[in-house]
């Protein structure tokens, strides 16, 4: 096995992921990562999902927040007034991404550091991964 699968294999160890101390981009889903999937149509409104306003703010300042979202335009200002009235923090929103895959394209610094990372969460609940910024 060489260096960077030995990398890529050990990056997750104990729900703790091992980062480099550079100013990060984290772009999360809105639907069945951050609130219920769904909610806002089954339910009528959106819910938090348990632990995600804290993580989500809790994020050094530095760091860049994008959130995307299937959701139409039709649900723009609702989705806004709610991650508003519930302080979740975020730099950028976009609306009408497709509801396939996510793929994130990017480079290996000549250091070995891998500039993306990808988690697939279980929907509907919050992945609270510890992230130890050391590399």
């Amino acid at each position: 096995m060489g260096n960077a699968e030995k990398e890529d294999e050990n990056m997750i160890q104990d729900n703790t992921l091992v980062l480099s101390t550079l100013p990060k981009t984290w772009i999360f889903d809105l639907d069945g990562t951050l609130v219920k999937h769904n909610g806002y149509k089954i339910d009528g409104h959106d819910t938090l999902l348990d632990g995600a306003k804290e993580y989500v703010n809790a994020l050094p300042t530095d760091d860049f927040v994008l959130i995307l979202t299937s959701r139409t335009n039709e649900f723009r200002d609702i989705t806004i007034s709610f991650l508003k009235d519930n302080n979740i923090r975020y730099d950028e929103i976009m609306f009408n991404i497709p509801m396939g895959e996510r793929i994130v394209v990017n480079d290996r610094k000549p250091s070995g550091i891998n500039m993306a990372v990808a988690l697939n969460c279980k929907r509907d609940v919050f992945n609270k991964v510890i992230i130890e910024r050391c590399l």
